[in-house]
């Protein structure tokens, strides 16, 4: 169980894309205060765990009421995965900005810059794939990225003059090309589940 929970715990980590997330919330934090900051990375650690959790476990029912199987979604969750790599890889990603009448650390840090439509394919699929014990050491190890995400996030002012913004951005880099073998994988087992 160890090292399942260490298996997805990194993977969903990456899925996150911390590093991406945190230049961006460096951007938008320039010129706040730290408590201003760190109240803003509370409220974005919340609601990513709340959003993430809530996709993880609508897996099933999502499926079964729009007659979609796993295999299907993995390749159409996978594709999404892959294009997101490379805009991360290519330094293309955009970054959505926010609406006055919305709180910033629901959109867009949550949503769409942390949980993204490719995170939200991922996240249903892999809900959906482990059952029982396994279900809930993939809630945890998914609880623990969210978490970690977000102590990124109230340190980020360390962070940066510790990482810098060339390191910032070659984590951003490396992170997209974890994402694009995981894509790569997601893509390939649901190819190999729909031919057999």
């Amino acid at each position: 169980m160890a090292s399942l929970f260490i298996s997805l715990y990194m993977k969903l980590f990456f899925l996150l894309t911390p590093f991406f997330v945190l230049s961006v919330f460096l951007s938008m934090t320039e010129g706040m205060d730290v408590p201003t900051q760190h109240r803003l990375a509370l409220r974005t650690t919340i609601a990513v765990l709340t959003i993430a959790l809530i996709l993880y476990f609508a897996g099933n029912p999502i499926f079964s009421t729009l007659g979609l199987t796993q295999d299907g979604f993995r390749v159409g969750a996978g594709a999404l995965l892959f294009l997101s790599a490379v805009s991360l890889v290519s330094g293309k990603r955009q970054r959505p900005e926010s609406d006055d009448d919305t709180d910033p650390a629901v959109v867009p840090l949550a949503i769409p810059i942390t949980v993204g439509p490719a995170t939200i394919g991922t996240l249903l699929v892999l809900g959906a794939e482990l059952k029982g014990t396994h279900q809930l050491v993939g809630a945890g190890a998914l609880a623990a990225a969210c978490l970690t995400v977000g102590t990124l996030l109230f340190s980020a002012s360390a962070a940066k003059k510790f990482i810098g913004h060339m390191g910032l951005s070659v984590l951003t880099k490396v992170t997209g090309l974890v994402l694009s073998a995981m894509a790569a994988q997601i893509i390939f087992t649901g190819i190999k589940g729909f031919l057999a």
